[in-house]
């Protein structure tokens, strides 16, 4: 994993890791492009499989998007097969809160905004800290067990229950 241990920028030769136009690039989506340092947007953390930087418009007064560094849709459109991406993102998020100095990390809130409420079709795990100091309107923007976000957790338990009968 190529990560930069401080707080900084990820010191890393992007170049390597990026999927230019090939698979799992699509032109026109800005996660992806953001994700291949093409933006100039400041990356906290970049490896092979995502991608962590703020948010332009922060929910919180710690507002990051981790996503993956290839186009993998929406939540919606995951399988059982993407558990550990989903996994691998709050690990991320969880780092860079710590590296943050966030260090209650009960105050937290890890989650995705449901289709049609995506502004952008590229999958991106919101973390936001403290979850105390959201506002009105973010708390009702990511707010848990709503029509239009679910929390890691509940995205997680959903796709490790697809495919089994109930």
């Amino acid at each position: 994993m190529a990560t930069n241990e401080s707080s900084g920028p990820a010191n890393v030769d992007i170049s390597k890791i990026n999927v230019g136009q090939g698979e799992g690039y699509d032109k026109k989506c800005i996660f992806c492009k953001v994700a291949n340092n093409e933006m100039g947007t400041e990356l906290l953390h970049v490896d092979e499989e995502v991608s962590c930087f703020r948010d332009i418009k922060p929910g919180a007064p710690h507002h990051y998007l981790v996503v993956p560094t290839r186009h993998v849709g929406n939540c919606k459109s995951l399988s059982k097969e993407h558990v550990s991406l989903v996994e691998k993102m709050v690990e991320i998020g969880m780092e860079i809160l710590q590296k943050n100095s966030v260090l209650d990390l009960s105050d937290v809130r890890f989650g995705f905004h449901w289709p049609p409420f995506c502004s952008v079709s590229h999958l991106h795990l919101h973390v936001l800290a403290p979850a105390s100091q959201m506002g009105f309107m973010s708390r009702l923007f990511y707010r848990p067990n709503s029509y239009w976000f679910v929390t890691a957790d509940q995205l997680i338990q959903q796709l490790n229950s697809k495919g089994e009968t109930n």
